[in-house]
């Protein structure tokens, strides 16, 4: 019923949302008489606030035309390698003439980024993408918004979620690949792989876990305290609701995107009306530069999606409930998933100082569950200053942990060669 209520005011808020739309445009537009007014500016500003406050926010693209690799500026062609129902393998194939750039790139390391399926979209990885298309062949998984999957392809569990990624990896070929996982995924992404060992398949070379809940036992967060503090039928009776009837997945029992994006704000209410009021005085200024800033973030930040109520319901019980993975209990598809089968996979895992989601240890978790992995072949890094986003995004993540990220993939591939 609430995702109904929800789809209620969201048609009912329309008609305002575009005559703000309308007014923002008007009262800002040099070639119209009210632009000329007295007070023009503040209504105009006005008009944009309540319009970015009210409107849809859709999947943004990732946008990522071309790059500069191998000191050249290539193009970039987004592609879908492999379609799934809940998610597509994207590739970013880079293009040149030159034959010398292309001897270069031939050679890059293959990178398989796996985004989370926590409520963005994996366009919030854009710049995580950007940065390590200069030097490797990247593809990423795109998950899709489980309202938009018919009800008649399926449930989709965690252990789906772990078959996906056995299936984009054997897709793409093990023997030389470099798997990134960013929060939510490094915990399938561990299982995938370390049923991959146990069944004696080649895995990948290198596997990169940031800022992820490996074990949420260790300095547990308010994200950590809110599911071990409610029952699962808490979760199951308050969160999960039904797709109504105007999205392909009409039916489908999913944990909304709107409920999501709420509690996101929830946890720094304060920031994020200080940032609106900041974006309302940068448009009084005439400062279009950090107006422009505040557009590009929170049109990110605000485009959420529906998670397949089985698989939320799953990641809550198995990762943050019962702590499966790190206790050594968790079966997936009927087998016990044991990291410590991992032999040939080297492991790199980031925090950050003042990551408020994932806290410090519970990534770096994952070193003591891969005993098989030799100690020469496994590094930790905490990004002091940084916090959750600022391991995958911005300045920090291009120029403090992509150097290492980079080093540690072209060491393991070296080695391989």
């Amino acid at each position: 019923m609430l995702y109904h209520l929800h789809e209620l005011q969201r048609s009912l808020m329309s008609p305002l949302v575009h005559f703000a739309e309308a007014g923002a445009k008007t009262w800002s537009d040099k070639s119209t008489l009210l632009s000329q007014l007295p007070g023009a500016p503040r209504v105009a500003a006005g008009f944009e606030l309540l319009y970015r406050l009210g409107k849809d926010y859709e999947k943004p693209a990732f946008g990522i035309r071309s790059v500069t690799a191998h000191g050249h500026e290539v193009p970039i062609v987004e592609y879908t390698a492999l379609q799934k129902p809940f998610c597509n393998l994207i590739r970013f194939k880079r293009f040149t003439d030159d034959a010398a750039t292309v001897d270069d790139l031939k050679d890059d390391p293959v990178v398989l980024v796996v985004a989370p399926l926590s409520g963005h979209h994996a366009t919030l990885l854009r710049d995580t993408v950007r940065t390590l298309l200069q030097d490797h062949k990247v593809y990423i998984t795109d998950w899709i918004d489980a309202r938009m999957v018919p009800a008649g392809k399926g449930a989709f569990h965690l252990d789906d979620y772990v078959s996906y990624i056995q299936e984009f990896i054997r897709h793409i070929g093990a023997k030389n690949l470099h798997v990134i996982s960013v929060c939510q995924p490094t915990v399938p992404v561990l299982a995938a792989i370390s049923l991959m060992a146990s069944n004696g398949e080649t895995t990948p070379r290198t596997m990169t876990m940031m800022g992820g809940p490996i074990d949420t036992r260790r300095s547990p967060t308010q994200v950590n305290d809110l599911a071990t503090t409610k029952p699962l039928s808490w979760f199951q009776h308050t969160v999960i609701h039904e797709v109504p009837a105007n999205y392909p997945g009409h039916g489908r029992r999913v944990y909304p995107g709107f409920l999501q994006h709420a509690g996101f704000i929830a946890m720094n209410p304060g920031r994020h009306l200080s940032s609106h009021w900041d974006f309302y005085e940068d448009l009084l200024k005439g400062d279009l530069e950090d107006a422009q800033s505040h557009r590009k973030f929170y049109d990110e930040y605000n485009a959420v999606l529906d998670m397949p109520a089985e698989y939320y319901l799953d990641t809550i019980r198995t990762v943050f409930q019962q702590h499966l993975l790190p206790r050594g209990l968790w079966d997936v598809n009927g087998q016990r998933v044991s990291p410590s089968d991992i032999t040939g996979t080297a492991l790199l895992t980031i925090e950050g100082e003042l990551d408020d989601i994932s806290g410090l240890g519970q990534t770096e978790a994952a070193h003591a569950l891969c005993s098989g992995i030799a100690a020469g072949n496994k590094r930790h890094l905490t990004v002091k200053g940084a916090g959750h986003y600022g391991i995958f995004s911005g300045r920090r993540w291009r120029e403090v942990v992509y150097p290492d990220v980079r080093e540690f993939i072209r060491v393991h591939a070296a080695r391989a060669g």
